[in-house]
């Protein structure tokens, strides 16, 4: 027998909800307090991911940047490595699917900056590259990732990890963690916490 739209409706946001009750507040806490940081020391923040994710990175790039300064003026210099279609395209033909992230991230990154990879499993190898690249040059790296975390639970320094099996569940809380991280900076500037270097 078909499910009805209503019971349907009610059994995602009863998994969506079940997933952020269980989700990792301290980690949360910890990106939020280093895009503050990044803030006020003018460090860049990168965000990537792959399909739906790109477009989340996209998205969020978007907040960080108008959303955040739009009252104040105050926006985090910000950039996702999924945006350029040419650049991605070059680096694929050129050199490997697996190192379009991680490209841009050793040529365009430093020590402070800020890396936030979004993924599914945590397994894709564009992701993993990225991750570890930013490691090593000293970024601040962090994950946000669904079903078991994969690689990336291991390689993020501040893995943001929600254990729940669906894609498109995962690629909400991608959003979710994001709004609430630009809302809580936000307030902090609105308050006359923050100051610039």
């Amino acid at each position: 027998m078909p499910v009805s739209s209503n019971t349907f409706w009610q059994g995602y946001v009863d998994r969506l909800r079940a997933a952020l009750d269980d989700g990792p507040a301290d980690a949360i806490g910890a990106l939020a307090a280093t895009l503050l940081s990044a803030l006020q020391h003018r460090n860049q923040v990168f965000l990537a991911g792959n399909g739906g994710s790109a477009g989340n990175a996209i998205h969020l790039a978007n907040d960080l940047l108008y959303g955040m300064a739009k009252e104040s003026g105050l926006g985090l210099q910000v950039e996702s490595l999924t945006a350029n279609s040419s650049i991605l395209t070059c680096l694929a033909n050129d050199i490997a699917y697996e190192e379009v992230f991680a490209e841009q991230v050793r040529i365009k990154g430093g020590p402070g900056d800020v890396l936030i990879v979004l993924s599914g499993s945590g397994n894709s190898p564009n992701i993993v590259r990225a991750l570890e690249t930013a490691n090593g040059i000293g970024m601040n790296t962090f994950a946000i990732l669904g079903y078991t975390g994969g690689r990336c639970r291991e390689l993020a320094q501040v893995p943001i990890h929600f254990a729940v099996d669906d894609m498109q569940i995962s690629e909400d809380i991608q959003l979710i963690v994001g709004h609430m991280c630009v809302q809580w900076v936000r307030e902090q500037v609105r308050q006359g916490l923050v100051g610039t270097a």
